[in-house]
């Protein structure tokens, strides 16, 4: 980029990039206090960062150069930011409770959606043999999987009883049969999620569950009892066999990784009560009038996404990890993974022109504490730096000893990899055990620390705190896609995959090769034709 703030950024990181965190600590007796922010529920440090506050005010001034005050607007008032799709992007309009543009039909389908849960939670909901439905299978893929899975993991203690969630999103039939191994045919409801109804692998997998639930009941109204919809293509719904009644409505200006705030969060409403679902969108709610209305210095989302541009632009630090210390956000990692790569995995700006600068981090994670048995040994001493969010309550649910010793790995982690240990320290340490092989030992023990990361505090995982939780990613990621001049709202990327498998998927099944495939391509199709025979 050759904006004046951007330049100011490139020349302040001669000034900085030299400096290490353990030093600045040393010197900044007040560090965590100048680098914290309190929000509702939460405490955002970031003071674990390459960065002071002459970099803060200059991102500062980069985010205004940007006109994200303007953008942000655009966002809240349904402007068509989604320039290549044509479409406003108004996401935060479902779980907004004041008049908007897409109010009447948020509340019809919310209302309508609030009837099946309290019919299913009712127990008025019958199958086919006139049983109470009790268990629910999700059928959807991406934003129609990922969210819904991400909830209904996270807020378990608040399922309601004897209702059971399962998920089916890969067209693997392994995926399938096993969750169609566990459950009661006479007792299941099918929830079919598609924005389009045409994705291959949802089209799939909902056609042969409704072969296997009419052959396992011998009825062929099934489909009309024990199946539902979600979509905006009604009419392939109703061509598919669903009744009329059993067909909520999404829309083209809300994107699918974010529409777990609409119909599409049924499965979780089921799950949890719609009391419950309401406090998620309202947690979700409190984080959008946060991101509009503070200023950029007292702003989560805006201070965590310029951060992240400062490792990501600056630093040159290409990946990004997401640490949550608690089992229940074990799906935070990739749902982010979605949220973040696929908004902004792009190479072209609004204006159609190849960008010049990096954009989206590679993102990856695992729940605290078994990522540190798999995958930290790179982030404290891989070669390639990794920032790091770090994310914890203050209460738990059970044990408060299991909750200290978790809480006290995650505090542990981001202080290693802030300080690091010097050879000298590794050298002292060894020499007061009366080691041997000292030299060989202590080289191996130390490592540079000097490792980006944020914390992230809130009290409890209640739904009203997941909802504002992820909210402030989608905030963030919005963010830097607005920093980046690109169009975090289109996933153009993945459709040449589409096309391309739609041919090769003629190819299996036909028999045949057409001339037009690559030689790799050809070879792959016809091994994979001979071991079919």
């Amino acid at each position: 980029m050759t904006t004046v703030a951007w330049k100011a950024l490139n020349k302040h990181l001669g000034d900085i990039q030299n400096h290490q965190l353990r030093d600045l600590f040393a010197s900044q007796t007040d560090r965590f206090q100048q680098l914290h922010l309190e929000f509702e529920g939460g405490l955002l440090d970031y003071s674990k960062n390459r960065l002071n506050q002459v970099t803060l005010d200059k991102l500062f001034d980069l985010a205004s150069e940007a006109k994200l005050e303007h953008w942000r607007e655009l966002l809240f008032s349904g402007g068509q930011i989604n320039h290549t799709e044509q479409r406003a992007v108004l996401h935060t309009a479902l779980r907004d409770n004041k008049p908007n543009p897409k109010q009447t039909l948020v509340s019809r389908e919310l209302d309508r959606m609030q009837q099946m849960v309290e019919q299913f939670s009712q127990k008025k909901w019958l199958g086919s043999s006139n049983k109470p439905l009790r268990e629910v299978v999700v059928i959807g893929i991406g934003g129609s999987y990922l969210g819904p899975k991400l909830a209904s993991e996270a807020l378990q203690t608040y399922a309601q009883k004897d209702v059971l969630v399962h998920y089916i999103s890969n067209v693997d039939a392994h995926d399938m049969h096993e969750v169609l191994g566990l459950i009661d045919p006479t007792e299941t409801l099918f929830i079919v999620i598609s924005k389009s109804f045409t994705t291959q692998e949802t089209s799939t997998n909902m056609r042969s569950c409704m072969r296997w639930l009419v052959e396992k009941t011998g009825d062929q109204s099934v489909i009309q009892k024990q199946f539902i919809g979600i979509t905006a293509n009604t009419e392939l719904a109703l061509k598919a066999g669903l009744a009329a009644n059993n067909i909520l409505s999404m829309w083209d200006w809300v994107g699918g990784r974010y529409s777990l705030w609409s119909t599409v969060g049924l499965p979780l409403a089921l799950l949890l009560g719609m009391d419950q679902f309401r406090q998620l969108l309202a947690g979700a709610h409190s984080m959008d009038e946060h991101f509009r209305n503070q200023d950029f210095n007292k702003n989560a989302p805006v201070l965590m996404a310029l951060i992240g541009i400062w490792n990501r632009n600056f630093l040159n630090l290409p990946a990004y990890a997401v640490l949550p210390y608690d089992s229940r956000l074990r799906s935070l990692p990739r749902y982010l993974q979605q949220l973040d790569m696929e908004s902004n995995g792009k190479d072209v700006d609004r204006h159609g022109k190849a960008c010049t600068y990096q954009t989206a981090p590679i993102l990856f994670g695992e729940a605290g504490t078994n990522g540190q048995h798999a995958f930290h040994q790179l982030l404290h001493q891989g070669t390639t730096t990794v920032p790091c969010d770090f994310i914890g309550f203050r209460q738990t649910n059970y044990s408060q000893e299991h909750h200290h010793i978790l809480l006290s790995n995650m505090l542990a982690q981001s202080q290693a990899m802030m300080t690091g240990r010097t050879l000298e320290e590794s050298t002292a340490m060894l020499q007061a055990k009366n080691a041997e092989r000292i030299d060989t030992l202590a080289p191996a023990m130390s490592f540079s620390g000097n490792r980006p990361s944020n914390t992230l505090l809130f009290d409890r995982l209640t739904p009203f705190r997941l909802g504002s939780l992820l909210a402030l990613y989608e905030h963030k990621v919005f963010v830097q896609g607005i920093i980046w001049n690109i169009n975090s709202f289109d996933q153009m990327g993945v459709e040449l995959g589409k096309t391309l498998g739609d041919k090769i998927l003629q190819s299996l099944q036909s028999k045949s090769i057409s001339n037009e495939f690559d030689s790799s391509t050809a070879a792959l199709l016809t091994y994979l034709m001979q071991q079919s025979d």
